[in-house]
């Protein structure tokens, strides 16, 4: 008799995101099955302004400052308030430049403003993801709005976890959100890939992605991975709730 209005979802998972990026919880909404709903909460973020718009590339500065009190501790102590399971960090680009030691401390460091909540961050989930999945040999593709110095520092990111890193780019595409288009980054990654790699891993929570996840592992036979899926796997995971019954979305949810 009534119609469907949300208030029935068996999970609930907050998202901190930055304050003019739309992007991460688009993504996590659409690949999310219908019992998991996404709650999100703005965090400032130095490098773009209302609107959504950002220079051509993003500094490190205000990129490592998301990561730093008092801002998205203050976030996340509100969102625990509200009635939800866990909490994902919608931020890759902040783990590039604090390291996977910085990281961890970051998230331990939520963890004592969450309520006893899990707080999971992409680039951990995509480790964990890789470890699982059996794939050493990673080619990682970065928004192109990652200058040189952070993609670098995101193929160390990955290489001091121990994984070999064959090849390292941010995406030659406008450099502006809104202006990705998933065909265009589907050709750019399929010419780009390298024979050798075993895995493709995207960088950019605010990088419109995970519509080409699956088409691009039927094209390159590879296991493709990309911020915004990994986080959601990984929270889903963190609360015990099942990732099988998302298909659509690359073979990484079908993974126990």
């Amino acid at each position: 008799m009534w119609e469907p209005d949300g208030w029935d979802a068996k999970w609930r998972i907050g998202a901190l995101v930055p304050h003019g990026d739309v992007g991460p919880e688009s993504e996590l909404q659409a690949m999310a099955p219908p019992e998991v709903c996404i709650h999100a909460t703005r965090v400032p973020f130095g490098a773009i302004r209302a609107g959504g718009e950002m220079d051509p590339t993003i500094p490190l500065a205000p990129v490592r400052a998301f990561a730093e009190p008092p801002h998205v501790d203050d976030a996340t102590e509100l969102l625990a308030a509200a009635p939800i399971h866990a909490i994902a960090f919608g931020f890759t680009s902040s783990a590039y430049v604090i390291g996977g030691d910085g990281e961890e401390a970051m998230l331990q460091r939520l963890r004592t403003r969450s309520r006893g909540l899990p707080v999971v961050a992409p680039c951990a989930s995509i480790v964990e993801a890789l470890r699982l999945l059996g794939a050493e040999r990673v080619a990682l593709f970065d928004p192109p709005w990652f200058d040189a110095e952070l993609n670098a520092l995101g193929a160390a990111y990955y290489r001091a976890a121990g994984f070999n890193v064959v090849s390292s780019v941010s995406c030659a595409l406008p450099s502006e959100q809104s202006a990705i288009e998933p065909s265009a980054l589907f050709e750019f990654v399929r010419r780009q890939v390298p024979t050798k790699a075993e895995a493709v891993v995207f960088g950019g929570n605010g990088f419109r992605v995970v519509g080409v996840i699956a088409p691009l592992e039927r094209e390159l036979e590879l296991l493709v991975v990309s911020p915004n899926q990994a986080l959601l796997w990984g929270t889903m995971q963190a609360v015990g709730a099942r990732t099988d019954s998302i298909t659509r979305y690359g073979r990484l949810f079908a993974s126990p």
